[in-house]
């Protein structure tokens, strides 16, 4: 709560949009999050040895990443 407090006026003002304008905002949010963990994927392991490799790094790096996303509307 200290930190809701302490930086809330940059925080409401997300609140003066819709909650469908919201819901974008979170949602580029999410996919910028996901370009980074496969960024960072990229830069850990530049070559695979076969695409069914490179699937499988992606489909491990995303199912870790949505372990940490929350949406609440």
């Amino acid at each position: 709560m200290k930190s809701w407090k302490k930086n809330w006026d940059i925080i409401s003002p997300i609140f003066k949009f819709s909650q469908e304008v919201r819901k974008v905002i979170y949602t580029t949010n999410a996919i910028e999050s996901l370009n980074s963990v496969y960024r960072r994927l990229n830069n850990q392991r530049s070559v695979f040895p076969s695409d069914i490799v490179l699937l499988k790094s992606l489909y491990l790096s995303t199912f870790e990443a949505t372990k940490k996303w929350t949406i609440t509307l």
